[in-house]
């Protein structure tokens, strides 16, 4: 059995995934778009470009993702992705980053089970908790 995180985007799948992939130290494993699967040519030709299912792997962990109609989809709630980062530095190098152009919800800080811990929501509308070690 294997518990995984599937994210869903309202059309910026293959943006942030390549961000993540630049963040995040990732690699992508796939980028398909609806265009290229089956049944593809009955897919609205501005859709055809979306991503159908996306895969990067951060640190041995598969995060995996797609876009969906605008009708379809909806902003993540009740739940963060948690992101244990060895190294305070580096935990503040990545919090930087993803709060870009995001929402801050408690500014990185030390607390009495972390040495550097913050919440946000990034520019993609994906909730992050950061806990560096």
């Amino acid at each position: 059995m294997t518990l995984g995180t599937h994210l869903t985007f309202p059309g910026t799948c293959e943006a942030a995934f390549r961000f993540y992939e630049r963040v995040l130290d990732g690699k992508i494993g796939l980028l398909q778009t609806y265009g290229e699967s089956p049944g593809g040519e009955l897919v609205a030709p501005e859709w055809r470009g979306k991503i159908i299912h996306a895969s990067i792997t951060v640190d041995g962990r598969e995060l995996a993702g797609a876009d969906l109609r605008p009708e379809e989809y909806e902003k993540p709630k009740g739940f963060f992705l948690l992101l244990g980062i060895a190294g305070v530095a580096n935990a503040e190098r990545v919090f930087r980053a993803l709060a870009e152009n995001g929402v801050v919800h408690m500014p990185l800080q030390k607390t009495f089970w972390s040495p550097a811990f913050g919440v946000l929501v990034d520019s993609f509308g994906v909730p992050w908790e950061i806990n560096g070690s």
